[in-house]
């Protein structure tokens, strides 16, 4: 009996470590916390780091920049591991990154941030297994805007590092697309007040910050996950940016979620087999 039983482990064991090496986050290399922002005190940037996710052996992939929600003022990239993990999974090296929060920075800070990002990709990415001249950019939230800031805005695209690498913008329920016409609108209310920790109390500083204004015929293809049930300022300024791409002729691919909320929008992407995955793999591979 005991060496029936001594038998017994000796194959459990034998099959969980080859389940353990078997497993998808075996698969994944990890490399965190790399600087990619450097501090500047004369353009008021603080330093800020990125992490790397790639699956073992990768080379010459497509790459995803992420960028995190949270109002502009809070969040980190941490918390987004499960969707670095699950994208290299399915073959997509990914970046996400950290950057400059409000109310102790700006939106302009953080636009630099997210187009030094790019940058950093562009130059480092190879390294990782990943194609520097098959970039997509995204984000959730307030991260969708910054995401569609760095893809849309002509000074930031003109830029050759941009320009040659970026292939399109994910944006998953992006907040602030038209932030000049929503703080106009709720100015002196709540929402109207909230925002200006991280836009400012000045006009021209929201038009320059509201991607809707730098459509045009040249701009980078775009697709646009938005959720039934999200905050009534993103359904309306994601409903004021699609009718001016339209008009604009800018490649857009429009996904709506049914029964959808906010948050759900991005915590989906813990099921390796939801909607989601299928809609943005299948972006990335029409466009890269």
């Amino acid at each position: 009996m005991l060496i029936q039983s001594q038998n017994l482990i000796r194959v459990f064991l034998f099959s969980f470590i080859i389940l353990i090496q078997g497993c998808a986050f075996q698969q994944v290399t990890r490399s965190k916390n790399l600087t990619y922002l450097k501090a500047d005190s004369k353009k008021s940037l603080p330093e800020k780091q990125l992490n790397v996710f790639a699956p073992k052996g990768a080379k010459d992939l497509p790459v995803l920049i992420f960028i995190h929600g949270g109002s502009w003022k809070s969040g980190n990239k941490e918390i987004y591991d499960f969707l670095g993990s699950r994208m290299a999974r399915k073959e997509i090296v990914t970046v996400i990154i950290d950057y400059p929060l409000a109310p102790a920075n700006q939106i302009q800070s953080m636009e630099l941030a997210a187009v030094q990002s790019v940058i950093w990709t562009r130059k480092n990415i190879e390294k990782f297994g990943g194609n520097p001249d098959q970039i997509f950019i995204s984000g959730h939230s307030a991260g969708g805007h910054l995401a569609a800031l760095v893809g849309i805005k002509e000074s930031n695209f003109l830029n050759p590092e941009i320009q040659n690498s970026l292939k399109g913008a994910i944006l998953i329920d992006p907040a602030g697309l038209d932030m000049y016409w929503y703080l106009q609108e709720t100015a002196g209310t709540e929402d109207g007040t909230k925002y200006l920790g991280a836009f400012t109390e000045d006009p021209e500083v929201w038009k320059a910050a509201s991607p809707i204004y730098f459509l045009d015929g040249e701009t980078l293809p775009i697709l646009i996950m938005e959720g039934e049930k999200t905050y009534p300022g993103i359904r309306l300024t994601v409903d004021r940016f699609r009718k001016e791409a339209e008009v604009k002729e800018v490649p857009l691919d429009y996904e709506f979620y049914k029964n959808k909320k906010h948050i759900p929008m991005i915590t989906q992407f813990f099921w390796t087999g939801n909607r989601g995955y299928k809609e943005v793999l299948g972006f990335i591979e029409e466009n890269k």
